[in-house]
């Protein structure tokens, strides 16, 4: 009897050491047909202007309102004498497109090197950071900072990061760009 429960005792310790042996062999194998998780999609961070604001349509209810400092600068006006005009020098047009097309390429050269930080991904943050980038006279960026803030830190100092690491502005003729970095999430 003592010899049955001796042997019953070994028999079952050999079937868990068996049994722990073999589930360490097996369960990488097994464990493998089961995906960890599905693949998280890739993130983009974008860079947009903004909306151009809406042409502003007089209110009627302003209409009705009566000017009184208008009228009183009118009545001032014509009580001065004339003024004598000089006629002008020829000057040279001044270009308005350059700093919309430096801002354009700007954008451009910071989406290269522009991340949303995973931290900001995690908690939802979205934005817009106003930067403005001071240039060398051979379109260098020597300095960056905040005009506007997105509100986030994190996605402020990505943006200001991405604006160094631009490193140059070819073609640049304006000293001074402000320029505007969304972040949003899709």
């Amino acid at each position: 009897m003592q010899n049955t429960r001796l042997m019953s005792s070994r028999l079952i310790l050999a079937f868990a050491l068996s049994f722990v042996v073999h589930g360490g062999l097996l369960a990488p194998t097994v464990l493998k047909r089961f995906p960890d998780s599905p693949p998280r999609p890739a993130l983009r961070a974008e860079l947009r202007l903004p909306p151009k604001p809406p042409l502003a349509m007089p209110d009627p209810a302003d209409a009705l309102l009566k000017n009184t400092l208008e009228a009183e600068k009118a009545e001032k006006i014509d009580e001065r004498p004339p003024v004598r005009q000089v006629p002008a020098v020829a000057a040279k047009p001044v270009k308005r497109a350059a700093p919309q097309r430096e801002v354009r390429a700007a954008q451009r050269k910071i989406s290269e090197h522009l991340f949303y930080p995973p931290e900001a991904v995690a908690r939802g943050l979205e934005g817009e950071v106003r930067l403005i980038v001071k240039l060398g006279a051979d379109g260098a960026v020597e300095d960056v900072h905040v005009g506007a803030s997105s509100g986030y830190p994190i996605l402020d100092n990505a943006a200001i990061k991405a604006a160094y690491a631009m490193g140059r502005l070819t073609g640049a003729t304006s000293r001074e760009l402000i320029l505007p970095v969304i972040f949003r999430l899709q």
